[in-house]
């Protein structure tokens, strides 16, 4: 079985395949995965410290949860941008900002984070919450050379993500994702390896768990050229 070597499984579900996978689970998704995930995105969205009057994008936003607290962070000056791939998805958050009254303050697009339809030097930030470790091997540097593209000058980003450390949970997990890659559709990866390679620099750096896996939150700013 994988999981004690020094690289890091494939992801090998198409896009099509993950996008109409999230549109049907999208409805499900805060009682299946809801709860489990949110401390670990609530730690990052407090490490990128997001400010009055930023502009902040976030990659995968899910069914919303994170749009609202960084519309509530960035105040009437500033603006929260969001891309996912799922249309489910997109429904979802778009309602949950107008519920909480922010939709002035949140701009969504539907698309793919190898493609970012955003300026250069456009963002103060950028957030991605178990999203990094959905993309396929070779795509890891091609979303955060995308992300560093969009941000300004000394912007960061705050990545929460499994991370690939030796131990029995993340063979299993490797294992799983092996044999059911359409249902166990990300692994674990080398976040702070990742980010420095695509020319970030790792500031901050926790290690949390999640039912025995491990969960880096790495904040990292881009590094100047």
């Amino acid at each position: 079985m994988p999981g004690d070597g020094d690289e890091i499984t494939r992801v090998t579900r198409s896009k099509d395949v993950a996008r109409v996978s999230y549109d049907k689970l999208s409805k499900w998704y805060d009682l299946i995965a809801g709860s489990s995930e949110r401390k670990f995105r609530d730690v990052g969205l407090d490490k990128l410290g997001v400010g009055v009057g930023e502009r902040v994008l976030e990659i995968g936003f899910g069914t919303g949860h994170s749009l609202v607290a960084l519309a509530q962070r960035v105040g009437t000056s500033g603006k929260v941008y969001g891309i996912d791939l799922s249309e489910g998805m997109f429904q979802l958050a778009e309602a949950r900002v107008r519920a909480a009254g922010l939709s002035t303050r949140v701009e969504l697009a539907r698309g793919d984070a190898t493609r970012l339809p955003y300026e250069t030097d456009f963002f103060d930030a950028v957030l991605m919450s178990f999203v990094l470790e959905l993309f396929d091997t070779p795509e890891l540097s091609i979303v955060l050379r995308e992300c560093r593209r969009v941000l300004r000058r000394h912007g960061r980003t705050s990545v929460v993500a499994l991370s690939k450390k030796k131990g029995l949970a993340v063979t299993l997990y490797e294992w799983a994702h092996a044999q059911f890659p359409s249902t166990v559709d990300c692994r674990p990866i080398f976040v702070k390896r990742t980010l420095e390679g695509a020319g970030f620099q790792v500031v901050d750096s926790t290690e949390m768990s999640m039912w025995g896996l491990p969960v880096d939150v790495v904040v990292a700013r881009k590094a100047l050229s």
